[in-house]
């Protein structure tokens, strides 16, 4: 009886709901959409920019990638390993996710270092941004000049305490290595400088509280810092993922145009151009698997809930 009388009650609350109430609300939310589409307007630019140039042609690409002489067809697919697929599969993998690794520990240690005042901070963390001020372009050609065969500092380095020079550019292996070691040079100082930035975030009370508990350096770091910059660490995995996975200037700078050499998708991409939709399905595979990619690091890292 009881609950029907407080049913009865609710039903009777929200029947007296006046005119002026009714009134009152829709004004509400009229003043509320007229506010978000007034922000929307702001939005617009953006949103054509993107739908433009990012999501209509990729929308395009993925659609050619299936036509074919008689219409739609999956051949396109079906030729790339002829044109070595598998092999630029393993090499795209290798160069992101070794360049990625090798950043994110050396960057993760220089935002440590710059995160603690000692005396040559400010000239210490302007060597460290120089490298984002200067072209792909232009590092890509100092490095080429490094290591040549003939002539390159490495090698000189080299033969200066006694060893052999290697030709560095003559196997997929030292290639690889090289576009890796440029490719950190030029882009580490990024992710350094995002991880600073979540560094700079944490409240020095955890590190206090820690302290006094009778925690160590390692242990902070392990349960303290690690756990509270992993979603800043994903954001920057995220960033420059899906940046190494297009890398295509600093290798072809670097090494030239040598596919069975050194081959990637992007590389797939570009020596496919003269079979067009060839080249589309190669695109459409690396979109694949950014987008792959981009979930995992999305999901295991808590970057969406750090935006959020």
């Amino acid at each position: 009886m009881e609950n029907e009388n407080r049913m009865d009650k609710n039903k009777s609350k929200g029947s007296n709901v006046t005119k002026e109430d009714f009134l009152s609300r829709r004004n509400v939310f009229k003043r509320s959409a007229k506010r978000n589409i007034f922000y929307l307007i702001f939005a617009i630019p953006a949103l054509a920019y993107v739908i433009g140039l990012a999501i209509i042609p990729a929308i395009t690409v993925v659609y050619d990638s299936f036509i074919g002489k008689h219409g739609f067809t999956i051949a396109n697919y079906l030729a790339l390993p002829s044109y070595g697929l598998y092999g630029a599969i393993i090499n795209t993998l290798l160069v992101s996710v070794g360049a990625l690794m090798i950043q994110l520990f050396i960057a993760l240690a220089i935002a440590m270092v710059l995160i603690k005042p000692f005396k040559g901070k400010k000239a210490f963390s302007t060597l460290v941004i120089i490298p984002l001020g200067i072209s792909t372009v232009v590092s890509a050609f100092v490095f080429s000049i490094i290591f040549q065969a003939v002539g390159g500092y490495a090698n000189s380095a080299l033969v200066s305490i006694g060893l052999k020079p290697v030709d560095w550019f003559n196997t997929n292996s030292s290639s690889l290595g090289v576009v890796m070691f440029s490719d950190f040079w030029k882009n580490t100082p990024l992710v350094a400088l995002i991880l600073y930035g979540g560094l700079s975030s944490l409240p020095p009370t955890l590190y206090e509280a820690a302290s006094v508990d009778g925690a160590g350096a390692v242990s902070r770091f392990i349960h303290i810092t690690l756990p509270n910059i992993a979603p800043i660490m994903s954001i920057a995995l995220l960033v420059r993922g899906v940046s190494e996975f297009n890398i295509f200037a600093l290798p072809l700078v670097i090494i030239g145009y040598h596919p069975l050499i050194m081959n990637t998708l992007i590389f797939e991409n570009y020596s496919s151009l003269q079979t067009r939709n060839i080249s589309y399905a190669a695109a459409t595979i690396l979109l694949a698997i950014i987008m792959v990619y981009s979930v995992i690091v999305v999901r295991l890292g808590g970057a969406k809930d750090h935006v959020r």
